[in-house]
């Protein structure tokens, strides 16, 4: 019921929320702008899951995980999104190890497989991209048994068959650089029913799910960063606008530890991300 009311409030969020130059046909369909760009998972994807998943104190999610929001998406979708958030897992567990905080990183390699693999296996063979859950768990053993030199070269092996993953996606992607666009959109969804995990009132109190919806928005920022020129050419004042609603957005996460007291709450961050979402339609 938490993350029903999670995605309520985004689309509260989008409904109220205008943004100057946005046409008001699409500011007033809000969250229909995705599905105005992929067909029916746009609006799919607004839906809340059917179940929410129960945070732990270690972080660890329920049956599903929180690969499993993603079970109504398409194919091409729920995969890039996938890929996404095992990258912001990735992200967020090499910051802590590049502070030596092996035992902090390892719930971030172990997410992958636990919470995410398995909900996007049934699409790598359409996309021709080789398994790579033995490449995850080695990766992890290596986090577990605090090895620096074979951390390095089981993550090296796994960013190739990721990078493998893009590229089979991107061979049948017409318009690659909205396709990211909207992928990081979904990762950013992530990150705030991630976000929403961690607080209890204005306080921080479930640090894995803070940190995994740190490493999210990290990589939505990649993501965006790397077609960002591109978009720009599109409609610069819409890629400026993006640009601005995730530095912003950004805030809540100041570092890798988080403060005691939340920089923002839930309703701030949905906004944010509300913001990028009303730039969809310009961006196309």
């Amino acid at each position: 019921m938490k993350r029903r009311k999670l995605w309520l409030g985004l689309s509260t969020a989008i409904l109220a929320a205008p943004t100057p130059g946005l046409p008001a046909a699409i500011a007033a369909e809000g969250g229909l702008v995705v599905a105005q760009a992929h067909g029916e998972h746009g609006a799919k994807a607004k839906a809340p899951p059917a179940e929410a998943k129960g945070a732990t104190a270690s972080g660890e999610g329920g049956e599903g995980g929180e690969g499993a929001s993603g079970a109504a998406l398409p194919p091409e979708l729920r995969l890039s999104r996938g890929i996404g958030l095992v990258r912001g897992h990735l992200l967020v567990g090499n910051e802590l190890i590049e502070a030596g905080r092996w035992a902090d990183a390892l719930p971030h390699f172990l997410h992958p497989s636990e919470e995410v693999y398995g909900t996007i296996r049934g699409d790598l063979k359409a996309f021709d991209v080789p398994p790579f859950d033995v490449a995850l768990k080695a990766l992890a053993q290596t986090v577990k048994a605090k090895n620096k030199e074979a951390y390095a070269r089981a993550r090296a092996t796994l960013d190739e068959r990721l990078a493998a993953a893009d590229r089979g996606l991107k061979a049948k992607e017409a318009n690659w650089d909205f396709f990211t666009l909207e992928t990081a959109l979904e990762v950013l969804k992530s990150a705030a029913s991630e976000y929403e995990e961690a607080l209890k009132g204005d306080r921080i109190v479930n640090v894995v799910e803070y940190q995994d919806s740190r490493g999210f928005v990290l990589e939505a920022e990649r993501m965006i960063g790397s077609v960002g020129e591109n978009l720009a050419r599109k409609d610069a004042d819409a890629a400026a606008a993006v640009k601005a609603a995730l530095a912003d957005l950004k805030t809540a996460w100041p570092a890798t530890l988080p403060p005691k007291t939340a920089v923002k709450d839930v309703s701030a961050v949905l906004g944010d991300i509300s913001r990028i979402e009303l730039q969809l339609g310009r961006l196309r």
